[in-house]
């Protein structure tokens, strides 16, 4: 019988062929190799294309199609048993899961830990919230912003980064050409409208944000700005998260500062560090400080991510061996710990590349 109600849409599928346009799949191709090419931003991604093919691919297949044809598709596909009872199976909202892996997981952050569970379960909470979640987190190269960033799509998610539902832009990856921003801006639109109007909750994360063009981000502010819809889409039940590198020089010095103090990090506060974030990021370079997401002051919640001392640096060793089913002992961590730079170089306190290069570097441990 449901064979007989999809006739029309499959009907609409070739009526609307010209939709498959050859450079629309040639461009979508180009854009997922190289992605799949990054593992998710971790891997070496070097921007070199000099041209638009390299374009964020955005899903207006369907916009052709009447909304009965879509619904008809959706009631087929629950049919399937895709469907659960809460609603869309591919949102979990796992907030138990996300605080025990920001607390076993995620080391030597706790601010982090508590900023990111907040605001993330009051999000979850408030299903009537006047505006979208945006966070911008700050601090070194690998003192975690991205396995954050992670952690939360996999617990929101249950396909995590690689949901539907979730779409991480890296800003020199794709965006890479400053002449090119007005393309740039038009893509980004319509890739982040489209995905509003196919999930019912969404994650955008932005890597590094500070390398972003003022214009781009502009070109979105609508979207994290405190309206009730945007062009007759709502974006209150998106979620922005904006990585970068602004701040920590400041972060660090406030760490370094409670040492020669004598404290502990852990008693490092937000009332300690928010404040100059903000101020910082007001004033740096690029994209961030000559916003209007800034001076809109649309950012939720500045979350800072401590450098990581030796310790910390034992903990992220044990893991990556732990994810290989590997037991080391204390000996071979210390020997991945006391491989890394320190800084500063009287104190050897901060590890200079954080956790970021462990997973590499324990293969010259390895028997």
């Amino acid at each position: 019988m449901f064979l007989f109600q999809l006739l029309p849409f499959l009907w609409a599928v070739s009526a609307n062929a010209d939709f498959f346009q050859f450079d629309t799949i040639s461009n979508a191709s180009t854009y997922y190799f190289n992605y799949i090419y990054c593992n998710i931003w971790e891997g070496e991604c070097q921007p070199n294309q000099d041209d638009t093919t390299q374009q964020v691919p955005t899903r207006d297949l369907w916009a052709g199609f009447p909304q009965d044809y879509i619904s008809l598709l959706s009631q087929w596909y629950c049919s399937l048993g895709q469907c659960c009872e809460s609603g869309d199976c591919r949102i979990t909202n796992n907030i138990t899961g996300l605080a025990s892996d920001l607390q076993l997981k995620l080391h030597g952050q706790h601010l982090a830990q508590s900023v990111v569970l907040k605001a993330v379960q009051g999000f979850i909470s408030n299903p009537e919230s006047n505006k979208p979640l945006t966070l911008s987190f700050h601090g070194w190269s690998g003192t975690g912003k991205n396995f954050v960033a992670r952690i939360v799509a996999d617990n929101m998610y249950r396909d995590g980064v690689k949901s539907e539902c979730v779409r991480l832009f890296i800003a020199p990856f794709h965006f890479p050409h400053a002449r090119l921003v007005d393309t740039y801006k038009g893509q980004l639109r319509e890739a982040i409208r489209d995905m509003v109007l196919r999930c019912p909750q969404t994650l955008f994360i932005f890597d590094e944000a500070e390398k972003l063009h003022p214009g781009l981000i502009d070109a979105i502010k609508p979207y994290m700005d405190h309206y009730d819809n945007v062009d007759g889409v709502s974006y209150r039940r998106a979620v922005f998260l904006f990585l970068s590198n602004i701040g920590g020089t400041t972060i660090n010095d406030v760490a370094l500062d409670f040492w020669h103090s004598g404290q502990n990090r852990e008693d490092i506060g937000m009332e300690d560090l928010e404040h100059r974030l903000r101020a910082e990021a007001m004033e740096s370079q690029g994209g961030f400080a000559q916003s209007e997401l800034m001076s809109g002051h649309l950012i939720d919640f500045f979350v800072p991510f401590l450098p990581l001392e030796y310790r910390h640096v034992k903990l992220c060793a044990r893991d990556a061996y732990a994810a290989r089913g590997l037991e080391p002992d204390e000996g071979t961590l210390d020997e991945v710990a006391k491989a890394m730079l320190y800084v500063p170089k009287e104190e050897r306190l901060f590890s200079a590349q954080g956790c970021k290069s462990i997973p590499q570097r324990i293969n010259f441990f390895l028997p």
